[in-house]
């Protein structure tokens, strides 16, 4: 990972966590994004015991521990490229998890709902890339405050 993808990733972070306070207050967006999105194989408190995890090749890893298996620091990087696909995992073998890059794109994806917040982050351009990675970032951050220590 570039350096530059690094800091974009760490300033995208802040900039969700400042600006989406005031939404936060109605919805927690990563929260949402996780239970539809990832809970399903992961489970609802992120444990890795999603109700279709039993149906899996590899068991979905415990998602409450990733700071604790990494030296007690979150690895957003690692986290980012894995949701987004950019990263494989070779002891999974072939990739069972969702590629979220191509899943969460609203253009590629339709008709699905995407919520409207997503679009008014995407800017006056109204960038499909910036609302994927907006949603990633989002997952990221609820993945972050579960953490167990």
């Amino acid at each position: 990972m570039t350096i530059w993808r690094a800091k974009w990733l760490m300033i995208a972070g802040l900039a969700i966590g400042s600006s989406g306070a005031v939404h936060a207050e109605d919805v927690d967006i990563g929260r949402s994004e996780f239970q539809s999105s990832c809970a399903s194989c992961h489970g609802v408190d992120g444990k890795g015991k999603g109700p279709v995890s039993d149906q899996l090749k590899v068991s979905p890893p415990d998602l409450t521990r990733l700071a604790r298996n990494n030296n007690g620091v979150f690895p957003t990087n690692a986290v980012y490229e894995t949701i987004y696909g950019s990263k494989t995992v070779p002891a999974h073998g072939t990739r069972e998890m969702p590629i979220w890059g191509e899943r969460f794109n609203p253009i590629v994806n339709l008709p699905h709902y995407v919520d409207p917040y997503y679009w008014k982050k995407a800017g006056p351009e109204q960038s499909p890339e910036v609302v994927v990675r907006t949603r990633i970032l989002a997952v990221i951050d609820y993945l972050n405050r579960i953490q167990q220590q």
